[in-house]
């Protein structure tokens, strides 16, 4: 269980790390030298399981160990089946590759046309800016790519993206992503967006970023001034479970919003932490109580190692079924499924048509009850005759 929706009941503290000073503690550079990296930094507050004994010896080779004190401190040290703890903690199953899995799940290799750049779509980019995050989700799609523990070899070329974008008029939307582009300096991001708002056919910046969850005190006056210089800046979080929705991370979300960035948040649907419509509910409630639209909710990328975190599809169908119209709209995120391949993000919803006829769209609303809505009025509809006459306008 979570506790309940009310303000004071949001999680606050720092539990394993009551005895720091609080200055050291909402000290972003603080928690990153202070991350857990190793099994014993994990056996030093965790019990662990010999299955997560075997994915923490193995996470190197695959997949950096990196988990913040702050975020770590959600952690229900008596629940193995914990839902932070299934995000961030290594087990076995990353060891094992299904035949259906992929190092490039969503297929970005075959749409980069120089280092650091992604263009599937024809009016948007993807500027990967950093191999590095706070913390590492072990569901993460790019594996192969972020905290180069697969030597992978990235080094973000930011002048050649730039120049990239540059270069191509029909590029009105670019998305910063990585690793994290709020690991970066200000001094680096404020360079980015400035050069970026410099191009006169960039109409949309956007920054996807775990920060905001993993290390909220990264959400410094200093940040927001930087957004507010070259906004509106856009930014989608990443928050897939309520107990993720802290008062901490409540405080850097308003930061954001007084600083003129729209808020939207992406969730993946993991097996065991938010696969039910109980917990994505609460989770999107919550969402909205932030500041926070609901945007995508993700089915799983068939990234190598991850089947023991993936759930049917079927289930992400539900969730949004049992969601509409038992909740506001703003609560309800796309369910989508980053198509296999390179194929792109195709929507996938609950079959509300039953069928269109000739005459009109048949559908169910959420109760399971059937409307019809005529398609087309019909060319041989007559005019009333008896109707009256419009009444001139005084100009």
């Amino acid at each position: 269980m979570y506790p309940n929706d009310s303000k004071e009941n949001w999680f606050r503290g720092q539990g394993n790390w009551a005895d720091v000073p609080a200055e050291q503690w909402n000290d972003w550079k603080w928690q990153l030298r202070n991350r857990l990296t190793t099994l014993d930094d994990l056996e030093r507050y965790l019990d662990l399981t010999l299955d997560e004994r075997a994915g923490a010896l193995h996470a190197n080779k695959k997949l950096a160990l990196a988990i913040t004190p702050y975020f770590f401190n959600l952690i229900d040290p008596s629940d193995q089946n914990d839902p932070i703890r299934q995000q961030v903690i290594p087990k076995k199953g990353e060891t094992a590759v299904a035949p259906e899995e992929l190092l490039d799940p969503v297929g970005e290799e075959g749409t980069s046309p120089v280092p650091g750049i992604v263009h599937r779509y024809p009016d948007r980019v993807l500027f990967l800016v950093t191999d590095r995050c706070a913390a590492y989700c072990r569901y993460c799609t790019r594996s192969r790519l972020v905290s180069n523990a697969q030597d992978y070899n990235f080094h973000p070329e930011y002048e050649s993206g730039l120049e990239y974008i540059r270069q191509h008029p029909e590029v009105r939307d670019v998305l910063l992503s990585g690793g994290d582009p709020l690991l970066l300096s200000d001094k680096k991001l404020d360079h980015i967006l400035g050069e970026l708002r410099k191009i006169p056919h960039v109409e949309f910046i956007r920054i996807g970023s775990r920060i905001p969850v993993f290390l909220p005190q990264r959400i410094t006056p200093e940040l927001c001034e930087i957004f507010k210089k070259h906004g509106p800046i856009w930014m989608s979080i990443h928050v897939n479970h309520p107990t993720e929705c802290t008062q901490t991370l409540k405080d850097a979300c308003e930061r954001l919003a007084y600083a003129g960035v729209p808020l939207g948040n992406q969730s993946v649907l993991l097996r065991g932490v938010n696969d039910s419509a109980e917990t994505m509910k609460a989770l999107v409630h919550r969402l909205l109580m932030m500041r926070v639209r609901p945007y995508y909710l993700y089915q799983c990328d068939l990234i190598t190692g991850s089947a023991h975190l993936r759930t049917d599809p079927r289930k992400g169908i539900e969730i949004i079924q049992a969601l509409r119209g038992h909740t506001t709209g703003y609560a309800i995120p796309q369910f989508v499924i980053d198509a296999p391949g390179g194929g792109g993000k195709v929507p996938i919803n609950p079959d509300y048509i039953k069928e269109i006829t000739e005459d009109a769209i048949v559908m169910r609303n959420f109760q399971g009850e059937e409307y019809s809505y005529p398609l087309v009025a019909q060319a041989g509809a007559k005019l009333d005759k008896n109707a009256p006459e419009p009444v001139p306008l005084l100009v």
